[in-house]
């Protein structure tokens, strides 16, 4: 088995929404380790396996796209949600009419990305079970959930990338992408904290650090 495994993820656009901005919404300039993350929990995903992020390599030029669009702007409280469980009835409808909002945002356009994780077992359970159900599932093209880059409405078209095959080089730019959320701690469940790390492209591929080394 790999000690790695690779993906090729790609589509029409992309949104990897940057926690720092409140209202609009505006991507990173690549795809985040936890959307990278999401990809290949979109094909395995079980309480044993986590799938760590190591590589990210930029196989398109980066470009941008602004788009403005409607939106809804409040979601069903899960207060009313609980009322209605507990009473077996209630009104849960939301008239999109009253709650519209439009926003702009600063989406990414025409994106490849070659995605590169290692997979850590816990509790001691066989790794070889995990690897091939993973290269079966990824091989026929099946998953548990859409594949998405940030946005559930920008769809992923995902492939297993074959280690013995000659790949097209990544994008032959460097630059500092600055500081890029790396993932998020759920040690404690009620308030998950984000981790952050300096990114730096060079020559298209950006290398991820362990999740313990990036700055919280």
């Amino acid at each position: 088995m790999p000690e790695s495994f690779c993906l090729h993820a790609a589509g029409d656009y992309a949104c990897f929404t940057r926690p720092e901005m409140k209202v609009e919404r505006v991507s990173y300039d690549i795809i985040t380790p936890s959307a990278a993350r999401a990809i290949f929990e979109s094909i395995l995903w079980k309480p044993a396996i986590r799938w760590r992020i190591t590589r990210i390599e930029v196989l398109e030029p980066i470009r941008w796209m602004n788009l403005r669009r409607n939106e809804v702007g409040t979601v069903i409280s899960a207060s009313n949600v609980q009322q209605a469980m507990n009473a077996g009835q209630g009104d849960l409808a939301l008239f999109i009419e009253d709650e519209r909002q439009q926003r702009a945002g600063l989406f990414l356009r025409d994106v490849a990305y070659r995605l590169h994780a290692k997979l850590d077992v816990r509790n001691g359970e066989p790794r070889q079970k995990y690897e091939e159900m993973f290269l079966r599932r990824a091989g026929k093209g099946q998953c548990v959930n859409q594949p998405y880059l940030g946005c559930r409405e920008f769809a992923a078209d995902v492939r297993l990338v074959d280690p013995g095959t000659a790949q097209p080089p990544a994008i032959g730019e460097t630059r500092d992408l600055g500081w890029m959320l790396h993932d998020l701690d759920f040690t404690d469940l009620t308030s998950p904290q984000p981790h952050f790390f300096r990114a730096q492209m060079k020559v298209g591929v950006v290398t991820v650090p362990a999740f313990e080394e990036a700055a919280s």
